[in-house]
Order: structure tokens, then C-alpha cells, then sequence
């Protein structure tokens, strides 16, 4: 049997490691507002920043490497870009890192997973790294898009409207719009089957309004994974610090819904590859 001392001894360890834990969320809480409110604006409120805050680095020798392996044998625009997509839906899972949309893209290949935002960073960041003109476009979503994932709480404390992007290429002269490298193919499908079975049309990083979305490579036919919860447009920016240091920007968090976000998006990760799971073991993948 166990003395009270040793007993009193273990829960004091424990007190103190969560202590820890919770002193490193505030730190790092506390550095990630600093750099959502400062690093990427200037004196003048909002102007573009200098080469080295850019988030889309498509200078970093990780990027480049990316790019350069997946395009170099490439004969078109369409073929390089068909690639580079296929790389960021399906290498580059849906996930939400714990830095929220302040990620660089070679964080992001770091990392292996990105949402909305950061794989629109790193997509834009290896089509310019391969030097196909592009752009990023922001908007507002309906908070709706992350019904399913959120729940409780964290969706209660969510605005009602949320920053999103989507990547736009220069084809032949022509401007194409591509979003539908949000999700990787697995997790799309299994969000697809969550809301058939709900009867929703937009939910799980999911929006499907008209009944029609996807998850695939086509500048022709423009079908998309997220733009049916879309409402409000905030226009084109040649890199995402350049928005993100507008007041259009709607992702910033105090402190304290900064050391909720990262208690609790470890649950919502979760929650996403227990759907790829489910999936896969429903459909034999």
C-alpha cells in the first residue's frame, strides 16, 4: 500500500507538469497575438510587409525542392499545376495547426497538414516557385463550414464569419479559381458521408449547397469543396500576410480564446482522423 507521502508526492508532480503546460499555452498564446496584431503590418496600419515576413516563402530552399521535384518534367502549365495541387489535397492533410492561419508554407511541408488558409499559402507559394502566376483571394465564410469539427463551446465561441482564401492561376490569360485542395480526398469523402447522413448541406469543411462540390483537378468545369458557404468577397492579395494585416481580417484571437484554440484543437484533430478511419474501414480502403 501506497503512504500518503508518496501519494502526496505523485499529485504534486502532476499539479506541477500541468502547471508547466499551462504556463507554455499562455507563453505561446501570448507570442501568437503578438505576432496576429504586429508582424505583419507597419507604421502606416496594414501595408505590405517586407520580403522576409511574407507567410507564401517561396524562396525557401523546401518549397523550392517541392516544386522543382514535382514540375521539372512537367511540358505544360495544366500538368505542373495538376500536380502541385494533387501534392497539397492529398500530402498535405486537413488538419488545424496549433498557430492558426500565421503559418509559412514551409512550415506547412514541415508539418504535413493545413487547412484552408495555410495550404492556400503553400499552394500559392510553389505555383510562384514554379513560376506560374497566381494569387491568393480572401473572403468571409459562414462559420457553418466547421459545424461537425467545432461543437460545444469552441463553435459557440466562433464569429459567425470567418476569414477563408482560395488560390487563383493565370491559365492562357485566363484567371482560374481552385479551392478544392482544402481537403484530402479521404477526409472530403468521409466529411460527404457525415452530412448525407445529417441531411446537411454545408458542415465538415464541407459545403454543398447546390448538392454538387468537389475535391477534384478541373480548371474547365470549376467545381468547388467550401465556396457554396462563401458571402462576403475581400478581394485578391499577392501574399496572405498582406490581408492579414487588414482590419478585414476576422481569424485574430485575444489571450484567452488563444489558450482555448490550443487546448482544444488537439480534440478536433481527432475527431478528423477518426473520421478518415471510419471511412477507410467502411469502404475497405
Amino acid at each position: 500500500m501506497r503512504t500518503p507521502n508518496i501519494i502526496e508526492e505523485q499529485q504534486s508532480r502532476v499539479q506541477h507538469r500541468r502547471s508547466v503546460r499551462l504556463a507554455s499555452l499562455a507563453a505561446d498564446a501570448g507570442r501568437w497575438v503578438a505576432l496576429s496584431l504586429t508582424s505583419y503590418s507597419d507604421n502606416s496600419g496594414g501595408n505590405k510587409v517586407n520580403s522576409d515576413q511574407k507567410l507564401a516563402d517561396y524562396n525557401n530552399p523546401s518549397v523550392q525542392d517541392i516544386a522543382e521535384r514535382l514540375t521539372s518534367d512537367a511540358i505544360t502549365v495544366r500538368e505542373k499545376l495538376n500536380r502541385l495541387f494533387h501534392y497539397v489535397r492529398d500530402d498535405i492533410k486537413f488538419a488545424f495547426p496549433q498557430e492558426g492561419d500565421l503559418v509559412k508554407a514551409s512550415t506547412t511541408i514541415r508539418l504535413g497538414n493545413g487547412q484552408c488558409n495555410t495550404k492556400s499559402t503553400l499552394f500559392l507559394a510553389l505555383c510562384k516557385a514554379a513560376e506560374i502566376p497566381a494569387r491568393i483571394h480572401f473572403s468571409l465564410i459562414k462559420k457553418e463550414i466547421q459545424r461537425g469539427l467545432f461543437t460545444g463551446l469552441g463553435y459557440k465561441l466562433m464569429p459567425p464569419l470567418l476569414s477563408h482564401s482560395w488560390i487563383e492561376v493565370d491559365v492562357n490569360g485566363k484567371w482560374r479559381r481552385i479551392d478544392s485542395y482544402i481537403n484530402d480526398e479521404i477526409f472530403y469523402q468521409a466529411a460527404k458521408s457525415e452530412l448525407q447522413e445529417r441531411s446537411w448541406d454545408t458542415g465538415y469543411s464541407v459545403s454543398c449547397p447546390s448538392g454538387e462540390c468537389s475535391c477534384e483537378f478541373n480548371l474547365d468545369q470549376e467545381a468547388f469543396v467550401q465556396m457554396g458557404a462563401v458571402v462576403v468577397d475581400h478581394g485578391i492579395w499577392d501574399d496572405p500576410s498582406d490581408y492579414y494585416a487588414t482590419d478585414q481580417y476576422q481569424n485574430r484571437l485575444n489571450i484567452m480564446k488563444s489558450i482555448f484554440y490550443r487546448l482544444m484543437i488537439w480534440r478536433v484533430n481527432g475527431r478528423v482522423e477518426s473520421m478518415r478511419r471510419r471511412y477507410i474501414r467502411k469502404d475497405g480502403l
